[in-house]
């Protein structure tokens, strides 16, 4: 465990795109929440393997895929480890978050019957609620939600009371990708288990700011998706217990997927390779690989210091120079994201401005509507921090905005 501080300036050098300049200005990058930056080491790993390992996985008997193969099956264990999963077949390569929530619900959901029920929180990503409603198109299912109180906390007596014996499963963030929140999600499993529910947990906005562990946790599922952990675009981890996995049908058909196939009838693959048909992105999915190394090589727990460090000055800071601002998400403990408005300022507005600075910030609803509505608000403005952001960046975030608000006035 790394307990020293971060080497940012050491750090900063593996990240060119820092180096530009937006409008003549340095590059100020706050919208982590989004999608964090790519390491030099991570895009090395990406042209490494195009320029001499790029062949198709589990199809040849050639060295090429062979080491293709090898490359893929080592980065499946290295998130296996990372997690600390019990067995690499628990773990499902996708294409990010979205396409695993969506696996889930398709497939687990399969076996829904008319009636059934779901929970879910007022807080999740429309990628933890459009699916799920997808599913209602083919069985009268009700989704039910559990609010939040004013820090942005759950209500988690409501949460217990929501649950009943037609309750299927229950779908919550870990981090919530406007407040900050970080739920109890291990006390919440067990609410759900001692009713014989089971949990998927979305963990896109954890993996990269929290040690997970699904085992201690006691996650059913557990989904993250590789770009907002300094990894490449497009690929994503479902993780379930294997004795859920292994009575799911399969997701998808194609390449892959199969044991045999004849028209008369289909086999299909032992797990992991059940759902991950087709030809699949080995040379992201590896560099995904490289991504965890590089973070677990500075230290998850100190990357989480630096970041709430930075979290806790800005905060402080903006609480005390900016006339009327409003944050959203005051819950203790709480991830290193801020989202807010200042006076009647329109969340646009601020943001197009700030970027003018050089400030990369994110306005709108965030994919998060039904949290919108709750807040009463329209959209926010909302700035996040990752390992190589510095209090100077935070100093240039704040006075830009103080700039901003006096000329929206």
């Amino acid at each position: 465990m790394n307990n020293e501080p971060l080497d940012t300036a050491r750090l900063r050098e593996d990240f060119p795109i820092l180096e530009r300049k937006i409008y003549n200005r340095p590059l100020v990058y706050l919208d982590n929440t989004a999608t964090t930056q790519t390491p030099r080491q991570v895009v090395d790993a990406i042209v490494h393997n195009y320029y001499n390992s790029k062949a198709n996985v589990h199809r040849g008997v050639h060295f090429l895929s062979q080491e293709a193969t090898d490359l893929q099956e080592a980065a499946r264990r290295r998130v296996a480890k990372f997690i600390n999963a019990e067995s690499t077949d628990e773990i499902i390569f996708t294409r990010g978050t979205t396409e695993a929530i969506n696996l889930v619900a398709s497939s687990f959901g399969d076996s829904f019957e008319d009636g059934d029920e779901i929970v879910l929180t007022v807080m999740e990503h429309h990628a933890n609620i459009v699916p799920w409603q997808l599913l209602q198109r083919h069985k009268r299912l009700a989704i039910k939600v559990v609010p939040i109180d004013s820090t942005g906390a759950l209500d988690i007596d409501r949460f217990r009371e929501l649950l009943t014996p037609r309750t299927r499963i229950v779908g919550v963030t870990h981090v919530s990708n406007v407040l900050g929140t970080v739920n109890p999600v291990k006390e919440i499993i067990s609410i759900a288990h001692a009713a014989g529910v089971p949990v998927l947990v979305d963990g896109a906005q954890a993996v990269a700011h929290l040690a997970v562990d699904v085992r201690d946790l006691d996650a059913d599922f557990y989904v993250f998706s590789s770009h907002k952990m300094y990894g490449p675009n497009g690929v994503g981890v479902l993780y379930g217990k294997r004795h859920l996995l292994e009575k799911m049908p399969p997701y998808q058909g194609g390449g892959e997927m199969i044991a045999s196939v004849s028209f008369e009838k289909t086999t299909f693959a032992e797990l992991p390779f059940k759902f991950e048909a087709g030809t699949p992105d080995f040379v992201d999915i590896a560099a995904m690989k490289t991504a965890i190394d590089y973070m677990a090589g500075i230290g998850v727990e100190a990357i989480a210091a630096h970041e709430d460090d930075l979290l806790k000055y800005a905060t402080e800071r903006m609480l005390n120079e900016i006339p009327d601002v409003h944050i959203y998400g005051t819950a203790p403990g709480k991830a290193a994201i801020i989202s807010f408005n200042v006076g009647t300022a329109h969340h646009y507005d601020v943001g197009m401005l700030l970027d003018k600075l050089g400030v990369a910030v994110r306005t709108g609803h965030h994919c998060a509507q039904p949290l919108m509505n709750a807040l009463g608000v329209e959209g926010v403005v909302r700035a996040s921090f990752a390992l190589y952001n510095t209090r100077a960046e935070v100093d240039r975030f704040i006075d830009s905005l103080k700039r901003v608000a006096a000329m929206l006035q």
